[in-house]
């Protein structure tokens, strides 16, 4: 089995053959931000899930955003609710066949429809000419990366002026931003017959973090809020997942780029970077520089923004760790809570990724050291699990693949 992620963004004209799938598809996905342009003949979907987050869509969509477009003139074509898994995906396919002119989409949502529309839009929707298909995000989900990542509050602002930042700009005529999409392809397995492809617009990830999406799931009815997340985390901190590792290079540059603390700058690997070890955290980021609102887990994403098509990957092996001798139920106990030491660094501005280890193994932001935690910029990954299983979550969904090597 190997999870392979190809990234590219379809708003960029692809040169090589394995996109040509995707890219004849010719459907660039932008959000609003904040420069002037004019939109008059527009056909507007508004839709929301009412069951996304804490319940608060419908409520928010009624009350706020509604009556803001009335007020500025702008009347939806259609307003639709979401009726359950894959439906937003087939509003807006239907929607588009429908009005073959300019369109926008005021999205009330979370992370989550919003990569249900995407890979709707990629696998389900035909067009012939290139057609730009821009969203109005209004935040109403549990972590709301994208919209977090793009604007960014603070704890002075409002919290429903907050949400209303991207509607604010649309209604401003604002020119819209592209996305870039990951592309990502499970084989092998169980998948060795019919792969799964999945289109990602925020994170693609494996090991804790795809197992903390997996099992927060189960506990979304009683914790809708972001704290299932740590009740999720501490379930599988202690495990570790054995694979084998290859970080691609960026496709215009032919160069995988490391991090290095000590200029605060990537710097150059040319080629391929292979690793094969146990890895304790594994996720790759586009558009976001954070999870959630104050989780900030690739803050490089933002700090030094990627002049390349490419993605930002953290990784975290617990045998870099000085003190690593054995792979012991105690050493895993030690280690995991030098990985929620991580994860509250991520919560302070992303501190994490200037936390280094002394060679007793004690972990903080000393002047030199091993880097706790590794981070790269690259054209793509591939991971092939060693072990009986690998857990791989493409967003919004984890997938248990079963089976060893390709």
């Amino acid at each position: 089995m190997a999870g392979n992620l190809i990234f590219f963004g379809i708003a960029v004209e692809a040169s090589s053959s394995e996109h040509s799938a995707m890219t004849e598809k010719s459907v660039v996905l932008t959000f609003f931000r904040d420069i002037p342009m004019s939109h008059p003949d527009l056909s507007v979907l508004a839709l929301y899930n009412p069951a996304c987050g804490d319940n608060i869509a419908k409520e928010f969509f009624k009350t706020h955003v509604l009556p803001r477009l009335e007020r500025s003139g702008i009347i939806p074509s259609a307003i639709v609710a979401t009726e359950g898994v894959g439906h937003a995906g087939t509003v807006v396919v239907d929607f588009l066949k429908q009005h073959q002119g300019e369109v926008a989409i005021v999205l009330c949502s979370g992370d989550g429809t919003l990569h249900e529309i995407i890979n709707a839009l990629a696998f389900s929707y035909t067009n012939t000419t290139q057609r730009a298909i821009p969203f109005v995000l209004v935040p109403c989900g549990t972590a709301n990366a994208l919209y977090s990542s793009l604007f960014v509050s603070t704890s002075e602002q409002d919290p429903i002026t907050s949400r209303l930042s991207s509607l604010e700009a649309f209604i401003a005529r604002s020119k819209p931003k592209s996305l870039a999409l990951a592309c990502t392809s499970l084989v092998g397995g169980t998948l060795q017959q019919n792969p799964r492809t999945v289109i990602s617009v925020v994170v693609t990830s494996t090991a804790l973090h795809a197992s903390i999406l997996k099992d927060s799931e189960l506990l979304r009815k009683d914790m809708p809020g972001i704290e299932r997340f740590k009740v999720a985390a501490q379930q599988n901190i202690t495990r570790w997942y054995r694979s084998r590792v290859r970080l691609l290079p960026i496709s215009s540059t032919g160069i995988v780029q490391v991090y290095d603390a000590d200029t605060d700058d990537f710097v150059p690997h040319q080629g391929s970077l292979d690793m094969s070890a146990s890895f304790g955290y594994f996720l790759s980021t586009v558009n976001v520089d954070r999870l959630e609102p104050a989780f900030r887990i690739t803050p490089l994403m933002s700090r030094i923004p990627p002049q390349d098509i490419s993605l930002d990957v953290v990784i975290v092996r617990p045998e870099r760790d000085p003190a690593f001798t054995s792979d012991t139920p105690t050493s895993r106990e030690a280690f995991a809570r030098k990985t929620g030491a991580v994860f509250a660094g991520a919560y302070q501005d992303g501190d994490h990724i200037r936390f280094r280890y002394r060679q007793d193994g004690d972990m903080g932001e000393y002047d030199s050291g091993p880097a706790v935690v590794e981070y790269f910029r690259c054209g793509g990954w591939e991971w092939v699990p060693v072990g009986s299983f690998a857990l791989v979550d493409l967003h919004d969904q984890a997938y248990i693949v079963l089976g060893r090597g390709r």
